[in-house]
């Protein structure tokens, strides 16, 4: 259990505040367990308001006052922030990052402490939907990969690796991911309007469509192929959508647009 920990939340954006709101739907830990540090005071107001935890900007006095500080910050700020922190992490505390591109040996050295655990969540993780992949240090104790399981999990579905060059990947296709489908149902809906259905007619169409063949799919253990397959009668309407999309080259942009965002997230981690 981890009710008794104290989580120091570096960063109250979307994905800070997405920890947090997790945490405590899922009541793994009081509010009083939880500071979140964040500059704008507004935000901190509206954090402390909405969750009743407690907010500051001094992540220096967040971080010692900790168990487990989640590091929810933006890469750009990392060569800034982790300095600033060196020496203020005690024995035994547990790093989590779900900093895009951040590898586990740029916390190391900069913080000059071993215990970290890197992870990708993706946004999903704000209606407690998320996929986050995640692996640890090799100093990370059993019991501290539990408490970052719980915690992670809290964010939807874990999924722990053992190789640290899967986050870029999982970067790749989790983490960016909903953007592709977000893409793809805006290309559709904008396609039913062009057919002629009002807007939010065809919204509802196609958000209920990729809902349901997500859950269809998830269910039916069967392989992608065998469930299209299934949609696809010979010389029908589906047949003929399926030609214009192999031939419009679907499976080769949606390739390297992810190979672009693996190749992005391996220049971050170089500082690039």
């Amino acid at each position: 259990m981890i009710r008794d920990l104290r989580i120091a939340v570096i960063g109250a954006g979307v994905m800070g505040e997405a920890m947090i709101s997790g945490m405590l739907r899922q009541d793994l830990v009081p509010p009083d367990q939880i500071i979140a540090t964040e500059l704008r005071e507004e935000r901190q107001s509206e954090i402390a308001e909405r969750y009743g935890v407690r907010t500051t900007d001094d992540n220096v006095a967040a971080v010692r006052w900790a168990q487990v500080a989640v590091f929810a910050v933006k890469p750009q700020t990392l060569p800034k922030l982790l300095p600033e922190l060196r020496g203020t992490l005690h024995d035994g505390e547990l790093v989590i990052s779900i900093v895009a591109g951040a590898p586990i040996r740029h916390f190391a050295e900069l913080l000059e402490h071993p215990q970290i655990v890197r992870s990708m969540p993706n946004t999903p993780a704000q209606i407690g939907e998320g996929m986050t992949v995640w692996t640890s240090a090799e100093a990370v104790t059993d019991q501290q990969r539990g408490w970052a399981r719980t915690i992670l999990g809290s964010f939807g579905h874990e999924q722990y690796v053992d190789d640290e060059n899967y986050l870029d990947m999982a970067t790749a296709l989790s983490g960016t991911g909903p953007a592709y489908f977000f893409l793809l149902m805006e290309a559709m809906v904008d396609a039913g309007v062009h057919l002629g259905f009002p807007r939010y007619m065809a919204q509802n169409l196609v958000l209920q469509t990729m809902l349901g063949s997500v859950l269809y799919a998830n269910k039916s253990g069967k392989h992608l192929a065998e469930l299209k397959n299934g949609v696809t009668s010979p010389g029908g309407t589906t047949a003929a959508a399926l030609y214009e999309l192999e031939r419009g080259g679907l499976r080769t942009v949606l390739t390297d647009a992810i190979w672009a965002a693996y190749r992005r997230s391996a220049e971050l981690g170089k500082g690039k």
